[in-house]
């Protein structure tokens, strides 16, 4: 059942979300060479606590991290670790959640390590620009499927393909929510987006093919091909008067 959220609520809601971007931002200002995941995902940790926040991730249905952080060809729900160095030329997706006050805030971005190849600038910034576009179609009145095919067609007439296996989604009390949200579509299909909704849009981008397996480590998500993935995310609320993003640091 998708759960609209009243005037009071979304700005309640806007605090956890903006906590949730300010440690996206902290990650980063923090990510160098030679650092490991784990070192980044404590740097995240340490950050969310300090606001009087809990992590989201944490504990997720077991999930060992604070923040989901995938190197390369991983393209969600890395686990961070003392074995995971960051190289010159890496791209790191950081996927990070706050909750605060009663309500989650979750983000994402994808980060260069130093210089990265004109091939993976491209990635990262097609994948952040058909954020956009799927955020722009994000109106009351129009429907999820506007915003799916607003993000596949950009990244589609970029020569990339879209991720299908994994989602966007409704946020707010619970991490996870209705309804979902793909970043695939038909316009003008699926469910009417309303006021007082609040979902996480997240395309997530593959270079090569839309393929993609799990580890055997049951969480770390990889591309079939080999290829690099990018990952960009916000949480933002559906409003009379056009979307608001809310994961603003």
């Amino acid at each position: 059942m998708i759960q609209l959220k009243n005037k009071s609520e979304l700005e309640r809601m806007r605090k956890a979300c903006q906590i949730s971007a300010q440690a996206l931002q902290v990650a980063g200002e923090a990510i160098k060479v030679g650092m490991t995941t784990l070192e980044l995902d404590r740097i995240i940790h340490r950050f969310i606590v300090s606001q009087g926040a809990k992590p989201s991730f944490l504990g997720y249905g077991g999930f060992p991290g604070t923040a989901c952080i995938s190197v390369n060809n991983e393209v969600i729900h890395g686990i961070p670790s003392s074995a995971r160095v960051l190289n010159e030329g890496d791209i790191v997706s950081v996927d990070v959640g706050a909750f605060y006050d009663g309500f989650h805030g979750d983000n994402a971005a994808t980060f260069a390590v130093g210089t990265v190849s004109p091939e993976a600038q491209k990635l990262l910034d097609v994948t952040r620009d058909s954020l956009y576009k799927g955020i722009e179609a994000a109106i009351a009145g129009n429907r999820i499927g506007d915003i799916g095919c607003a993000v596949q067609t950009y990244v589609e007439e970029n020569g990339f393909a879209v991720v299908r296996q994994y989602i966007g989604h409704g946020v707010g009390h619970e991490l996870h929510e209705d309804p979902e949200v793909p970043n695939f579509g038909r316009a003008g299909r699926g469910v009417r987006l309303l006021p007082g909704m609040t979902i996480a849009i997240e395309p997530m981008v593959n270079a090569v093919g839309e393929g993609v397996r799990v580890l055997d480590d049951d969480w770390t998500v990889v591309t079939k091909s080999g290829s690099l993935s990018a990952h960009f995310e916000h949480t933002i609320a559906i409003t009379e008067h056009g979307p608001a993003i809310l994961t603003t640091p």
